[in-house]
């Protein structure tokens, strides 16, 4: 799990590359290739944002999580070294995303690109920061009241 760094940059890579072949060659099979890793990556920030959100949940109860330092390590949560990894990786997913569906803007003369699937990559990053942080982030301790009196 401490590798959720390198896991996101490797991840982001094989959705830049794929993005680029789908937009150059942008032949059918292209295409499929990468509508198939757009989704296996969404599917992935999926699961990974249901399972940071429920440790953080699980978290809440003895510290205190606000929603940027969960899901953009904001503040201390995270070394300055993760934060420009997880961080530049959801940015550079939501730039490759854009791009590809910009890129080609129609398939076969039809208004819409299939590479449109690739603007769902960035819950990937969101998804992933909001593990590492549920994880391993550094959060402030909540205060209890004192009950008595």
């Amino acid at each position: 799990m401490k590798n959720l760094p390198r896991i996101n940059m490797f991840l982001t890579f094989v959705f830049l590359v794929t993005t680029a072949f789908a937009a150059v060659v942008f032949t059918p099979a292209a295409r499929a290739v990468g509508v198939a890793v757009d989704l296996v990556l969404f599917g992935v920030g999926v699961a990974a944002f249901i399972w940071g959100y429920f440790s953080a949940v699980q978290r809440s109860r003895v510290d205190e999580i606000s929603v940027a330092s969960l899901y953009f390590l904001s503040g201390q949560v995270a070394d300055k070294q993760v934060q420009k990894i997880m961080n530049g990786s959801l940015i550079a997913q939501l730039v490759i995303g854009l791009a590809g569906a910009i890129a080609r803007s129609s398939t076969d003369g039809k208004a819409g690109s299939t590479l449109a699937f690739g603007v769902l990559v960035p819950l990937l990053g969101l998804g992933l920061n909001g593990l590492w942080a549920s994880q391993f982030g550094t959060f402030t301790p909540r205060e209890h009241p004192d009950r008595q009196g």
